[in-house]
């Protein structure tokens, strides 16, 4: 095989395996990123055909557009699009250079007045969208938005003028925040995770703790999922655990739980597993084919977050 070029097939996961599943639902259902993304995360692919893959969705701007997030369709480039592909391009170790100087450029002439980003660009408005994400003419900054993006870029120790304002941004927002929902927690610990003032993170991520718990944003048993209340406008079931808070253990919001309420919430994950080898998608669903293309996305997320914790996948 090296006369043509071509490596050597990886090793098969066992038959059967959560692995095993997982990697025949990616093979059948799956876009080309998501499937290089799996064979580099599981198959010790190389990062290039994922670059390769991910420049398909990459515009003149300098962002990324062509329904890369699935519920958000069309061409055009949105702050959601590139932050999905920093986060790609970060799980791959590809997180700096020109291309990321021609996001940092993008995401500045996308931003708000306070130098921060909306959730969704109004250049949206004409192609498909998903009913919960609303398209208006003057979007309002969002930590939801914001906070995932200026974390990567931190995590990578990128240094660009468009940071200053959006992390102090993200730093109002969070210490400022006395009611929230799971995802705008979620992304506001993605900023913190990687927020350069540690002991500041450190401290504000404390006190989201305890809000997540007051406000029973985190569904601890999932034996009793009846008893736990679902943010207002989410889908029925939508609930959110603390794996979905605390993607790694490295995560600063590993410490809002105990090692009992983590063990069974990745009890929960693992058991999620669909019969045709994918897992499922807990929030809102309002065409096939976003869903189609979502899935192995949460597939491959869940396989990381089980292996991450150091659960046997195959």
């Amino acid at each position: 095989m090296s006369a043509t070029g071509a490596s050597a097939p990886p090793s098969t996961p066992p038959a059967r395996s959560p692995l095993f599943r997982a990697e025949q639902f990616v093979w059948l259902t799956a876009r080309v990123l998501e499937q290089r993304l799996f064979a580099y995360h599981f198959l010790n692919g190389s990062p290039d055909p994922v670059e390769t893959a991910l420049d398909a969705y990459r515009n003149q701007d300098g962002g990324y557009g062509n329904a890369l997030e699935p519920d958000l369709r069309g061409p055009v480039s949105q702050p959601l699009h590139t932050a999905h592909a920093l986060r790609v391009l970060d799980a791959i170790g590809r997180c700096g250079g020109q291309r990321v100087e021609r996001v940092c450029r993008y995401l500045t002439a996308v931003s708000t007045p306070d130098g921060a980003l909306p959730a969704v660009h109004p250049s949206q408005r004409g192609y498909p969208a998903a009913p919960f994400v609303p398209v208006v003419d003057q979007p309002p900054s969002e930590l939801l938005a914001t906070g995932p993006v200026v974390g990567v870029l931190h995590r990578n120790e990128v240094w660009h003028a468009w940071l200053f304002r959006a992390t102090d941004f993200c730093w109002q927002q969070i210490e400022s925040l006395d009611k929230s929902h799971p995802y705008e927690i979620e992304a506001a610990v993605a900023f913190l995770d990687s927020a350069p003032d540690r002991p500041r993170a450190e401290a504000a991520a404390d006190r989201l703790g305890r809000l997540v718990r007051e406000q029973r944003l985190v569904a601890l048993d999932p034996d009793r999922l009846d008893t736990y209340p679902v943010a207002p406008g989410y889908a029925p079931g939508e609930h959110h655990f603390p794996h979905d808070y605390a993607r790694t253990p490295r995560s600063l919001a590993r410490a809002w739980f105990t090692d009992e309420e983590v063990s069974r919430s990745l009890d929960f994950l693992a058991s999620e597993q669909r019969e045709d080898g994918g897992w499922p998608l807990r929030w809102r669903q309002w065409a096939a084919g976003p869903a189609l293309e979502a899935r192995p996305m949460v597939t491959v997320e869940a396989l990381r977050t089980l292996r991450a914790y150091g659960r046997s996948v195959g």
